[in-house]
């Protein structure tokens, strides 16, 4: 595999997990940036990084960075994203890609333009049991896939500065867990739904505390999602055909998955991958797709994910501080 440099921009928590999965795979980061040198440099240290950059900007003119890992709040994901693809750079980053489908469509354009690859870090797409999963569905076992359901229940702790209950920050049960749920949706659907039905209810801050989703495509599969973020639920995802239905708990970072063939209810174990390498596989993918220059499928996934988020939002009437009235998320 050909060595590529990655820049970490935004070294927080989840930039922490991707730096251990790219000492793993990579052994070495090459830069790390962020509007504060002090955070920066505690990262570089603890990863033993070669170039520390106390602006975001200044790590994006590095001529030897390949890849861009984004872990910024979502409401920099866009920015950023932009100013890489316009320095050259292949982008990696953190789910939601963006808040809305107007500015992945853009981002999507760009990269296209300059023969880049943006992908998301949604795990869902790059766990070797839902590679192994989406073969047995393909050879026919479980019949036809009818239905989807998925739940997401997130319990936090409210603090009105959070990002999570922040509308300022793109906050709400959608673009933080919500994405999860409907990632699990669209990979197992044949196609992107057409038909979206939804309610829900707004938390005292004004994001979305709680919904209940439910999609139908054109070859009439349905998907039924409930999310909250202030209620546990199981991390819980059906799959059902015609002769069979797959279970998966714990889905988002998935290695074990329960199929029960329902002609004589025999069941089989799959299991495949190691959970605590979630971002292992993602490194991987990424470094495969810009070698390969295969990640159109992926890609097209994400974008399908990111409308149908905006279909949702467009029947709440939802809007962040930041959009413009008109502007496309669906």
């Amino acid at each position: 595999m050909k060595k590529y440099n990655w820049g970490i921009l935004g070294p927080g928590n989840i930039a922490r997990e991707m730096g251990k999965a790219l000492m793993e795979v990579n052994g070495e980061i090459y830069a790390v940036g962020a509007r504060d040198i002090k955070s920066a440099q505690k990262y570089a240290d603890e990863f033993n990084v070669k170039k520390v950059y106390g602006s975001c900007d200044e790590m994006l003119d590095d001529p030897n960075i390949d890849i861009v890992y984004i872990s910024t709040p979502h409401t920099f994901h866009y920015e950023y994203l932009i100013k890489a693809l316009k320095k050259g750079k292949n982008v990696f980053c953190e789910k939601a890609i963006t808040v809305n489908a107007e500015q992945l469509d853009e981002a999507a354009a760009l990269a296209e333009e300059k023969n880049l690859v943006i992908a998301e870090g949604m795990t869902i797409y790059h766990m070797p049991l839902y590679k192994k999963l989406k073969e047995i569905i393909n050879s026919g076992a479980l019949g036809k896939i009818k239905m989807v359901q998925v739940n997401f229940g997130s319990c936090k702790e409210f603090d009105p500065n959070n990002r999570f209950f922040s509308k300022e920050l793109a906050g709400g049960a959608l673009l933080d867990i919500g994405v999860y749920a409907v990632s699990f949706a669209r990979y197992f659907l044949n196609s992107k739904p057409e038909t979206v039905l939804t309610t829900v209810k707004y938390f005292e801050t004004g994001v979305d505390e709680q919904s209940g989703i439910i999609m139908k495509n054109s070859d009439e599969q349905m998907a039924v999602i409930s999310l909250t973020l202030t209620a546990k639920q199981p991390k819980r995802g059906v799959v059902a055909g015609t002769d069979g239905y797959i279970e998966i708990n714990n889905y988002p970072r998935a290695d074990k998955a329960v199929i029960t063939y329902t002609k004589d209810n025999r069941t089989e174990e799959i299991v495949l991958g190691e959970t605590e390498k979630a971002l292992n596989y993602e490194v991987i993918d990424m470094q495969n797709y810009i070698s390969m220059k295969n990640h159109k499928n992926e890609l097209q996934l994400t974008s399908d994910v990111t409308h149908l988020l905006g279909s949702i939002r467009n029947q709440w009437e939802f809007v962040y501080p930041f959009e413009k009235r008109n502007q496309k998320v669906y």
